[in-house]
């Protein structure tokens, strides 16, 4: 992987005050509630750019992108937002709790020469057509490079992480804590010893897209179109996958809109292929001492290897279902190898989504059947509600997947459904932008 330090356009705190404000999660995550809280947080944040607002009276000369574009033109112009004077490889230090544990993620942010999906870099999960017209779209309209890709390599020695460390003991460019209490703090790495020694250590390596599939697609779309030098490398956040913070979550499956649907037929039909195990309730304190029953089996079962499922369908009870034989999946998906058939999320749709609720591949396309709810914070309890509620009809949780399995998934050039990992926390956007 060839990767090379850039000059980045970044906020100057000098005019825009905490860059804090300025920066957002990844377009791709930010609800229509989120949006107008970061329009309201700062009128130089980044989502007027990547997530604009829209409106009846957009036509094809003022629209989203177009705003943009004047957004992106203003700011430079009015020193909002500058360039770099040197080349530089950027730390990006997150700092972040799950379940209790304190976890700290290092990466370094460099520019990337794009290469088209095979050895050198591998896709790990599918994508969707809208969302790449929308980038590419944005990218036709500003010409610049705004969110990363979150790339994993590795590398035992750590070498770039050694470096990393070290940059972290300067004073930060960006310093902020968001919503969900992670720290993100970036670093300049400007020394040329430091950069080469990380560019030849990336050298030879190949690297995994973990998030930020559609972006790098789009990338290489407008690449292939413009045949711009300056677009033929994307703005990338790398981490190692011996980085101690590598965090991977599930992304839980909220299933509706189902025609006679009953969860005791379904119970019924699992127990084919799977072993049930009932976990009942009748009171609230009750329900949460079942719930965690359930989501202790999960992980017992996941810690042995096995595929273990929970299924809540608003009745008084939990459910886990664990796989009696994992030879079944041949039968399902005979032309994906030993390593996607061991993925919880390809058991799942294949013999629960797909065979007993007829919700396949082009149904999952369509959309309007199954709601995708990542696995942070409140997920689970949000997820239970929703079905109480009967805005869903079932939850499917489920385990998430092991680096060991993603790796055997991209070795032999396949994808796992979408969806099925959640790299915690996401990295933002506004950090640095690349104009190109």
């Amino acid at each position: 992987m060839e990767v090379k330090p850039f000059k980045a356009f970044r906020y100057d705190p000098g005019v825009v005050g905490d860059v804090g404000n300025c920066i957002s999660p990844p377009y791709d995550v930010i609800s229509p509630d989120q949006q107008k809280q970061l329009y309201e947080k700062s009128k130089y944040n980044i989502v007027r750019i990547i997530k604009g607002k829209t409106t009846s009276f957009d036509n094809e000369d003022n629209n989203q992108y177009t705003r943009a574009a004047d957004y992106l033109k203003t700011w430079i112009d009015k020193g909002v937002l500058q360039k770099d004077q040197t080349d530089t490889i950027y730390a990006y230090v997150q700092d972040f709790d799950v379940a209790g544990n304190h976890f700290q993620r290092s990466s370094f942010i460099a520019l990337a020469r794009l290469e088209e999906f095979g050895k050198i870099v591998k896709p790990h999960e599918q994508t969707l057509d809208e969302p790449k017209v929308d980038r590419l779209n944005l990218k036709r309209a500003t010409v610049a490079k705004f969110g990363l890709v979150f790339m994993l390599y590795e590398d035992k020695q750590k070498i770039a992480d050694e470096i990393v460390k070290q940059a972290a003991t300067q004073e930060p460019l960006v310093d902020y804590s968001d919503e969900q209490d992670v720290r993100h703090r970036l670093f300049a790495i400007t020394s040329k010893d430091s950069i080469n020694v990380i560019t030849e250590m990336m050298a030879d390596k190949s690297c995994i897209i973990a998030d930020g599939h559609h972006r790098y697609e789009t990338a290489l779309n407008y690449y292939r179109e413009t045949r711009n030098p300056a677009a033929g490398y994307q703005m990338t956040a790398f981490v190692n996958t011996r980085n101690e913070g590598l965090t991977i979550l599930a992304t839980h499956r909220l299933v509706g809109n189902l025609d006679n649907f009953e969860l005791d037929k379904l119970i019924v039909a699992l127990e084919e292929n799977f072993e049930i195990t009932e976990f009942e309730f009748d009171s609230s304190q009750t329900k949460i001492e079942a719930k965690q029953k359930m989501l202790g089996r999960m992980k017992a079962e996941h810690d042995e290897d096995k595929n273990a499922l929970g299924i809540y369908g608003g009745s008084n009870a939990f459910y886990t279902a664990v796989l009696k034989d994992k030879q079944v999946m041949d039968s399902v998906a005979s032309n994906m190898s030993s390593g996607w058939k061991s993925l919880n999320v390809s058991v799942l749709h294949k013999l629960v989504l797909e065979k007993l609720l007829g919700i396949g591949e082009k149904e999952l396309a369509r959309g309007g059947n199954v709601e995708y709810i990542k696995d942070a914070g409140s997920a689970v309890d949000e997820s239970i509600a929703k079905v109480d509620t009967g805005e869903k009809q079932v939850a499917f949780l489920v385990n998430p997947p092991k680096m060991v399995q993603l790796k055997m998934v991209t070795d032999v050039g396949e994808k796992m459904p979408q969806k099925s990992t959640y790299f915690y926390p996401k990295v933002y956007t506004g950090l640095t932008i690349n104009k190109l």
